[in-house]
């Protein structure tokens, strides 16, 4: 491929959250202020962050929170807002409240799916330390768009489970400690490039779903069939998405969920249930109590009142023992 119809790597996205701080922080103080721009998501929900400054501090890029309608420049580090998807759309930010996807807003796979879609093989996808598999859906869009995938070694990382998530689902280029990252990067906007492969159907349906632009039916069947499980945050039919792995999945109002981030979510909201069915129990025997004392053992009443109350009594230890063995 001639210079002048070569593809350049210019285009960075990072997935980070707990554990990852120390790695940005060493990466935003080696990197000039010439370097191809980095889009950041660091998994922070709905709390301020004081991001910005501690990376802008550190280094020589001008780093701050995305703004919708930012343009994407060489020498810029933006991060993703608190509770907003960042995502990029037509060569510029787009910012979304879009319904969480893997338990997160503003969460990686968003990001990374919208960067591959739009520029290709421009892409490198990097996934540093966190918890669960955000990030692996997105970097697995990176490569089939022709795209770089670095990832932190799990051995390096304070959290493990995400990049030891990416390593076992995705074709990964480079595997490096975070000391070395900055290195790493260097070398992979290097790297020669292929032609532009054409966008697949799967990555571009699927972003349409993150952008909001496909969230019905029609959009979810062209990824994926419905399934026999129901969306923990708003009880609507998730959707498996075909051939995924990890195994993802998606319900209409846009939540999206790995099998993980399902079971964690599922967990919790049983465990939540449960609490308040022993508080229901509770409840019931007072009121059983109540009721013997106004109508009195010997009558009939109070007989079949009594007789709930040991039902009720043998509910709750029921459930405490649940509770106890911990089962979720």
């Amino acid at each position: 491929m001639s210079n002048s119809n070569r593809i350049h790597r210019d285009i960075i996205v990072i997935g980070a959250s707990a554990g990852a701080t120390p790695v940005l922080t060493r990466l935003a103080a080696l990197l000039p202020s010439d370097f191809p721009p980095v889009l950041l998501v660091r998994h922070i929900g709905s709390h301020q962050s004081v991001l910005p400054e501690l990376l802008s501090g550190a280094g020589r890029m001008r780093v701050r929170h995305a703004v919708a309608g930012d343009a994407i420049e060489p020498g810029t580090l933006l991060i993703a807002p608190p509770d907003q998807h960042m995502l990029v759309a037509d060569g510029v930010i787009r910012l979304t409240r879009g319904a969480k996807e893997n338990l997160a807003r503003p969460a990686i796979d968003p990001l990374f799916r919208s960067a591959a879609a739009c520029f290709g093989p421009r892409v490198i996808g990097v996934v540093l330390s966190g918890r669960l598999d955000d990030g692996t859906a997105g970097l697995q869009a990176i490569k089939a768009c022709g795209g770089l995938a670095i990832v932190q070694d799990p051995a390096d990382a304070l959290e493990p489970s995400m990049p030891r998530s990416a390593l076992r689902h995705v074709a990964v280029d480079w595997t490096t400690p975070g000391e070395q990252l900055a290195a790493t990067l260097q070398r992979a906007i290097g790297e020669p490039t292929r032609s532009a492969p054409a966008v697949p159907a799967a990555v571009r349906h699927e972003n349409d779903l993150s952008m909001d632009t496909g969230n019905d039916m029609s959009g979810l069947d062209a990824i994926g069939r419905p399934s026999k499980v129901s969306c923990p945050a708003c009880g609507g039919v998730l959707w498996h998405i075909d051939d995924s792995a990890p195994p993802r999945y998606r319900c209409h109002t846009g939540h999206a969920y790995t099998l993980d981030a399902l079971d964690q979510t599922q967990a919790r909201h049983t465990d939540d249930e449960l609490w308040r069915a022993l508080r229901a129990l509770h409840e019931r025997q007072r009121v059983i109590d109540m009721l013997v004392d106004l109508h009195g053992e010997a009558s009939r009443e109070g007989a079949l009142r009594i007789a709930e109350q040991s039902r009720v009594a043998t509910a709750i230890l029921h459930l405490r023992a649940l509770m106890d063995a911990g089962v979720p």
